[in-house]
């Protein structure tokens, strides 16, 4: 998948380790029983680092987002080191809340930190039971082994239904300062995000506060984690957390200045494009939706327009059987929250292949056929709406509904 080129920011490689002072590692601690796919991950920061965080809005939470909130609580903020498992989301438990806080004392007892600079996260099935003989073999294990390298075997712990790990990161610069921010992410089905989603990492050297991180990520989380849905499920695990620790040596960012601005642009592109591939790895997906809406009287109503139709199942159905029906996308656009009138719409299908006008004045068109199925043969699709009602404009990002879907999450527990 080609990401977008932004003026000023490098792709960089190294994903939560690509900035100063971050090492990571991750393998197999036995709470998944393929001993060749790891299932428990470390990142560590020796600089305490300014973090901030957003969690799932699903009453039913897992313990570790309670014990994370916690921690940060009482720590003010900082963080020194991420602790994250799969293949089973600590939910739903009875001793939930003591294996998420005992895990976090192990982490701190071995890498000499205090067991509230720990964000702890799980991912997986749910009511499971689940016990901290694990942990108490695996993070020791785990501890011993972190470097700069290591960024690839966290991504890969992380992973469930996944087929392929998740990481971006970029370089640029502050006060003449090289600077970084690189994440990790990891979903691929119960993604119906409401704040953020699945479980995201995100580094950076950058000197910034916290409370500046929080203003960031709640305005970047809006237009991309928010606008991503592959199948209406909003987890009980969703975490997005950033730790910065400064080592870049800039000027720290305590306000809405023009490095705070540069700052929350780094950001934007990592989140922007780990959505794009947690779309694009939707469980039994084969293709990409981009869903882009123009002409909107407001961005939440351009929001609104852009996720009801990326989340529309029927439309998702549509998409895998390349069939260009305009009327399940103006079903969609016409049950969007919004004061907008449907008589202005128009609706383009585009890909590598070309682009085709399927809707005008919210009305269907005559249109090739024949062009149109072959326009969505491609593995990314694009649906460019314009409501001709304004200048807001917004993008969601979903993938096709596929047999596999079903077939995966018939037996997911397996």
């Amino acid at each position: 998948m080609e990401m977008e080129a932004y003026q000023g920011y490098q792709y960089v490689d190294g994903g939560v380790c690509a900035s100063s002072g971050f090492v990571a590692g991750g393998l197999n601690c036995g709470l998944n029983p393929d001993k060749n796919k790891n299932d428990l991950c470390l990142v560590y920061s020796e600089t305490s680092c300014d973090t901030a965080a957003v969690y799932t809005t699903n009453k039913v939470k897992g313990a570790p987002i309670l014990v994370t909130k916690e921690n940060l609580k009482q720590s003010g903020g900082k963080a020194k080191a991420i602790v994250a498992n799969s293949k089973n989301a600590n939910t739903c438990n009875a001793n939930g809340m003591e294996i998420a806080r005992s895990t976090c004392d192990i982490v701190a007892k071995e890498l000499g930190i205090e067991s509230s600079e720990v964000i702890v996260a799980s991912t997986g099935v749910i009511g499971q039971p689940m016990t901290i003989e694990p942990f108490l073999e695996g993070i020791p294990r785990l501890a011993g082994r972190l470097t700069v390298d290591g960024h690839a075997d966290a991504a890969n712990a992380i992973m469930t239904t996944d087929t392929v790990p998740k990481e971006v990161a970029v370089a640029f610069t502050l006060d003449g300062k090289p600077c970084h921010l690189g994440g990790m992410a990891k979903g691929s089905g119960m993604i119906h995000p409401n704040m953020a989603t699945t479980l995201n990492f995100i580094t950076s050297d950058v000197a910034i506060s916290s409370e500046m991180i929080q203003e960031a990520l709640a305005d970047i989380v809006k237009l991309t984690y928010n606008c991503l849905t592959i199948d209406g499920d909003t987890s009980t695990n969703d975490m997005v957390s950033v730790m910065a620790n400064g080592l870049s040596g800039n000027t720290k960012i305590t306000a809405k200045d023009a490095d705070y601005e540069v700052f929350k642009q780094a950001l934007y592109i990592v989140m922007l494009n780990m959505t794009r591939m947690l779309a694009k790895d939707g469980e039994g997906a084969s293709k990409l939706l981009e869903c882009i809406v123009s002409g909107a009287p407001d961005l939440d109503t351009a929001i609104a327009v852009a996720k009801s139709v990326a989340g529309s199942t029927l439309f998702k159905c549509a998409l895998f059987g390349e069939d260009a029906n305009c009327g399940r996308i103006m079903c969609a656009i016409g049950y969007a929250d919004g004061d907008f009138a449907i008589d202005e719409v128009s609706v383009i299908l585009s890909s590598l292949n070309g682009s085709i006008v399927v809707c005008e004045q919210g009305n269907g068109v005559n249109f090739s056929e024949e062009k149109a199925a072959d326009i969505l043969s491609q593995d990314e699709i694009t649906v460019l709406i314009d409501l001709h009602q304004g200048e807001a404009e917004a993008k969601a990002w979903g993938c096709d509904m596929t047999y596999d879907y079903v077939k995966i999450n018939g037996d997911y527990r397996s």
